[in-house]
C-alpha cells in the first residue's frame, strides 16, 4: 500500500492525524463520534502496519437475536473502522459498495475487536478490508470501496 500523506501530514503522527480528521468531518458519527451522546464511541488507534482497531464492549443492548450481536451493529463497526482506517492515512472517503461474510455469531456480554487496514488505491477509490475477532477468532470480515471526499 502506498503512503497517501502529503509531506505536511507527515509530519503529524498517524493517531493525531486520524483524530484531527474524525473530530472535524466525523463528530458526529454513531460509531466513533464524540459529539454523538447516543453513539458507540469507539476510539480507534492506527497501528504501526497501517491498520486501525478498536475494542467494543458486545452489550446485550445490540442484541439481535438472544445472546448474539445484532448484525447491523456488526456493519456498522466494520465500516466504522474501515473509515477510520482511511482517516488515519489521511483521507476522507465515503462507503460505496460493502460486502459482510458472517462467519461465526458474535456473542453478547463478551468483548470484540475490529480492525481494518487498506487493500488497494486507485485515487478516487480506495479498497479497504476488516473484521471482527472475539476470543481470537475471526468472527466477520468485510471488504468495501470507498470514494474520496474533501476533508475541508
Amino acid at each position: 500500500m502506498s503512503d497517501f500523506r502529503t509531506p505536511v501530514e507527515a509530519r503529524e503522527s498517524t493517531n493525531e492525524q486520524l483524530e484531527r480528521i474524525r473530530q472535524h468531518i466525523h463528530p458526529h458519527c454513531v460509531v466513533c463520534g464524540p459529539d454523538n451522546l447516543a453513539g458507540l464511541h469507539l476510539n480507534f488507534v492506527a497501528l504501526p502496519d497501517g491498520s486501525v482497531q478498536a475494542d467494543f464492549d458486545c452489550r446485550r443492548l445490540f442484541e439481535g437475536y438472544p445472546n448474539t450481536l445484532h448484525g447491523g451493529v456488526i456493519c456498522s463497526l466494520l465500516d466504522g473502522a474501515m473509515t477510520n482506517c482511511l482517516f488515519a492515512h489521511g483521507r476522507a472517503a465515503l462507503t460505496a459498495e460493502m460486502n459482510v461474510r458472517f462467519k461465526r455469531p458474535v456473542a453478547t456480554e463478551r468483548a470484540a475487536t475490529v480492525r481494518a487496514w487498506v487493500t488497494a488505491s486507485c485515487h478516487p477509490l480506495y479498497y479497504v478490508a476488516a473484521d471482527l475477532r472475539q476470543d481470537g477468532q475471526v468472527m466477520t470480515t468485510a471488504t468495501a470501496k470507498f470514494m474520496e471526499q474533501s476533508t475541508d
